[in-house]
């Protein structure tokens, strides 16, 4: 590798919405996410319905008046 082109990696502390923390690398002071391993459908089985900018009250308010 050479030397002094790569960016400085520091141990930070990764908060998810549903209040998981966990600790990993990056180039960032610090990580917050929408959805982790401990709350993603695909890990726990679980369907859960995910609202991005009013998409899903969209999607219904647009369908009941068909």
């Amino acid at each position: 590798m050479k030397e002094g082109i790569h960016p400085k990696t520091n141990k930070v502390v990764v908060k998810c919405a549903c209040g998981e923390t966990f600790e990993t690398t990056s180039t960032k002071a610090s990580l917050h996410v929408d959805i982790c391993s401990k709350c993603h459908p695909f890990y726990t089985g679980k369907q859960k319905l995910i609202d991005t900018g009013g998409r899903v009250d969209k999607f219904r308010k647009r369908m009941e008046t068909r």
